[in-house]
């Protein structure tokens, strides 16, 4: 099997043959790894003055860069950051990595029209509105859907994406940003849909959000995303429980602390992973990652210790 076989494997909750697949949402070292900016990273201001040849290096780079990642670190997903981000760059991007890899690596793009956690400096604002003008924010709602539904029907007839990495945060460490009753009127009905066209149109769906999730389980669980991520156990989200809550009805990745990984001991961040391979791999329907993505600052050295034990633990008979 492929990487990307695998990994669909496993978003499809079954059991992969040999080890369980793992990726990052993003990672961030680069520059550690392999002395090279990561896309993210890099300024474009000029890119409009750029001539398309020194545009097609660029690119060129951007996408060798995200397969060497994959090829040193055993990802079996690609999550695709086009910097620019226009859907036509998007697609150059995806088609580059297609012409050097192949079929080899399932592509993510980012996508996701519900409403997330506000900024710090809108968060009373937005509160207000979900008071106020409910039906307002309900048809910005709809209005955010259908344009990312058009982005998606665009993308699709083109081939090169496997899915999307809807990101919208909903939660704090210790409680969702939206009590479970306004989640259920202003994000669960848009979240249903979304996932819903997306599966219609051939993609995988892997919903992310960090923090604690608990309140709002169910909600998620009824949208019927392929995955979760990333599982936070910084926000209390413990995939044992997870696991037993959802059973066979999603994919779970993630769950190894990050936190720990940072700044906690050796001994501590082996153990975050441990857990998470014993709790999430039983019966399949698992990617092992971290609790949110390599992130600049993180020690590469402790993620790769991460993968040594993934190597040694994470293998079905």
């Amino acid at each position: 099997m492929t990487p990307r076989e695998h990994f669909i494997t496993a978003l499809e909750r079954k059991t992969p043959s040999g080890r369980v697949p793992t990726f990052e949402l993003v990672f961030f070292l680069t520059m550690e790894a392999f002395g090279k900016v990561h896309p993210c990273h890099r300024n474009y201001s000029q890119w409009d003055q750029m001539e398309e040849r020194e545009r097609q290096l660029h690119r060129k780079d951007m996408a060798q860069l995200y397969i060497d990642t994959a090829e040193r670190f055993e990802h079996g997903a690609i999550f695709l950051h086009p910097n620019p981000g226009s859907i036509e760059e998007s697609l150059r991007l995806a088609e580059l990595v297609r012409e050097i890899s192949g079929d080899k690596y399932f592509l993510l793009l980012p996508g996701d029209a519900t409403f997330g956690l506000p900024s710090g400096d809108k968060i009373l604002e937005f509160s207000c509105r979900m008071s106020d003008e409910p039906g307002k924010l309900k048809r910005e709602a709809e209005i955010n859907l259908q344009t990312f539904v058009d982005r998606m029907e665009k993308i699709k007839q083109y081939g090169y994406i496997d899915g999307f990495a809807m990101c919208a945060d909903y939660c704090f460490n210790t409680n969702p940003f939206m009590s479970p009753m306004q989640f259920d009127e202003f994000v669960t009905p848009y979240l249903i849909r979304q996932i819903q066209i997306c599966r219609e149109l051939g993609f995988y769906s892997i919903k992310h959000t960090d923090g604690n999730i608990m309140p709002i389980l169910d909600s998620l669980l009824e949208a019927k995303p392929d995955a979760l991520h990333s599982l936070d156990p910084q926000g209390g989200v413990d995939i044992a429980e997870i696991k037993k809550t959802a059973g066979n009805r999603v994919c779970l990745i993630g769950n190894v602390n990050c936190g720990l990984i940072d700044t906690g001991t050796l001994e501590e961040t082996l153990e975050s992973a441990r857990y998470a391979l014993r709790h999430g791999m039983p019966g399949g329907g698992y990617i092992f990652s971290t609790s949110n993505c390599v992130y600049t600052g993180m020690s590469l050295r402790r993620y790769e210790a991460i993968l040594d034990l993934w190597r040694r633990e994470g293998n079905y008979s």
